[in-house]
């Protein structure tokens, strides 16, 4: 397999691209000059809002890092079920004293002018979120020197990342914060998700291509364990969501490590696809009657949760968090990469038999 892309930064650790305002450049320069790799997340942004981005990272750091894009959506078919839900949502617009947004307001994000951004102005990495890009696609960014990734939740979707012509694929087991990345949303499948080790194992014997992994993942002991399994790095993002950098609401940030939110659970509630968050009142109350709509349920949601972080309500807010949440730490995002990087270590002289010199240190 080629370390190409990993040969881009020193530490095998990637910073998750979190979109709604998480993942910041301020944030993914932080990781970039402690020798990770930074991201931007594309998702609900215009793609100028993209480009500036970019400009203001590229002015943070001159270390490679990435961008991360959403892949359009196809068209839902019951448009009834969103009234529905809609109706469902009257009480909530009503005690916030918000309007329930537009689900017709869009639902490519923005997909082929992002997609010209990042071929007019080039970025070392691009990853791809909810599918795969066509090979025409991959190979125009190829032209330009861009790496390109895309997520996968089984082994079929990460053959069809690697039949498409990408450089890795991202294996997102189903303890990751956020959105699965799942290439076709299938309600019938809700649950049902692989665990990460059990899913980088299984990939690595599916495909040829390097494995970034992601989910859960919270230390540098588990990061260990998924080199061990046959990842090349691994992808964190609920542990960089409580660093200083992050551009999380800081009831999100609270949220985590507070003992009110003691278990996370995937939810169609916020968005209308399968994401998982801490469970708060809002997902208790909707999760069971959301439609499998998106992103229609997101641009009816957007107003709500705006509304309930303004109002300093964090049980009607969309609380992104992996099952490792409590593990969080709130350090600043460079620092974090060090001690990651440093318990990494530690953990892979255990594994070669070599132990721990010194009363604890690195080896």
């Amino acid at each position: 397999m080629s370390s190409a892309l990993t040969d881009l930064f020193p530490h095998p650790i990637v910073q998750a691209p979190m979109a709604g305002g998480v993942s910041v450049p301020q944030l993914a320069a932080a990781v970039c000059e402690a020798g990770g790799l930074g991201f931007l997340a594309a998702g609900y942004k215009t793609a100028d809002g993209v480009y500036q981005e970019i400009k203001q990272l590229r002015s943070l750091t001159s270390r490679p890092f990435g961008v991360n894009v959403f892949m359009p959506q196809p068209e839902y078919a019951d448009p009834a079920a969103v009234d529905v839900y809609a109706h469902q949502l009257a009480g909530e617009a009503t005690w916030y004293e918000a309007e329930l947004g537009d689900p017709d307001s869009g639902r490519d994000d923005g997909y082929e002018t992002k997609l010209a951004v990042l071929r007019d102005n080039p970025v070392p990495v691009v990853s791809f979120h909810f599918g795969v890009p066509s090979r025409e696609v991959i190979d125009s960014l190829h032209r330009v020197g861009t790496f390109v990734l895309a997520a996968a939740t089984t082994p079929d979707e990460a053959r069809a990342v690697e039949r498409a012509g990408a450089d890795a694929v991202i294996a997102q087991g189903v303890e990751a914060g956020g959105h699965q990345g799942t290439h076709r949303d299938i309600p019938e499948l809700d649950g049902s998700g692989i665990g990460l080790l059990s899913l980088v194992a299984q990939i690595r014997e599916s495909v040829n291509i390097p494995i970034v992994a992601a989910g859960g993942i919270m230390r540098g002991g588990q990061i260990a364990g998924v080199l061990a399994a046959g990842a090349s790095a691994a992808q964190l993002g609920t542990a960089f969501l409580a660093t200083h950098e992050s551009g999380a609401n800081a009831l999100h940030k609270q949220a985590l490590t507070n003992p009110l939110f003691v278990r996370t659970e995937l939810t169609r509630a916020f968005s209308g696809r399968p994401a998982r968050g801490l469970v708060n009142r809002f997902l208790r109350e909707h999760g069971p009657y959301a439609p499998p709509a998106y992103p229609e349920i997101h641009h009816l949601t957007s107003p709500l949760r705006k509304a309930a972080a303004k109002a300093g309500d964090a049980q009607g807010m969309a609380l992104w968090a992996g099952q490792g949440h409590r593990m969080a730490r709130e350090l600043p995002a460079g620092q974090l990469v060090e001690v990651l990087a440093g318990e990494l270590a530690t953990a892979r002289a255990v594994l070669s038999g070599g132990g721990i010199r010194g009363g604890g240190g690195v080896r």
